[in-house]
């Protein structure tokens, strides 16, 4: 093969790898003292559906879910719980809480199935000229509202994440 040839094979490699690495193993880090304060005052309006969610949130999660579709349920709705399939198709994710503030940011509280039953938190910040994840972590279980979420994310319940979302 061509030096060139072999060159884009491995950029086209690399590029694939790293893209896929980010899908599924964007690292959320630790919250800045200065995103906790601002969280802390921060007024989030109730998102009630997936859909609710701005379309450039979504498209960033199921980048970051690494999936072909955005897999992710409604609130309340059937979704793969645990690690045995009962009915093949369901998402292995479900929405269990949202909201979007007037300053732009998103917070997704959501279960993930399968093996471990675990419990997630998203934050976006979403403006007309981008969108992007700005922090993440495992939460526990049980929350219901997003305002629980918020004052779980700023008393420190909520831990930084790395791996699959």
């Amino acid at each position: 093969m061509s030096r060139t040839r072999l060159c884009a094979i491995g950029v086209s490699l690399w590029f694939w790898s790293g893209g896929l690495a980010w899908a599924q193993q964007t690292t959320a880090g630790a919250l800045s003292a200065a995103l906790r304060s601002h969280l802390q005052a921060e007024r989030f309006d109730i998102v009630t559906s997936v859909r609710g969610l701005p379309l450039d949130v979504r498209n960033v999660m199921q980048k970051m879910f690494g999936t072909a579709s955005l897999d992710i349920a409604e609130p309340r709705g059937e979704f793969q719980v645990t690690d045995v399939i009962s009915k093949p198709g369901l998402p292995i994710r479900r929405m269990v809480a949202a909201g979007c503030s007037n300053d732009f940011h998103c917070l997704l509280y959501y279960e993930r199935g399968g093996i471990a039953h675990t419990w997630h938190v998203m934050l976006f910040l979403w403006t007309p000229d981008t969108t992007r994840f700005e922090w993440g972590g495992t939460a526990p279980g049980g929350l219901a509202t997003i305002d629980e979420v918020r004052k779980a994310i700023v008393s420190g319940a909520v831990k930084a994440q790395s791996g699959s979302w």
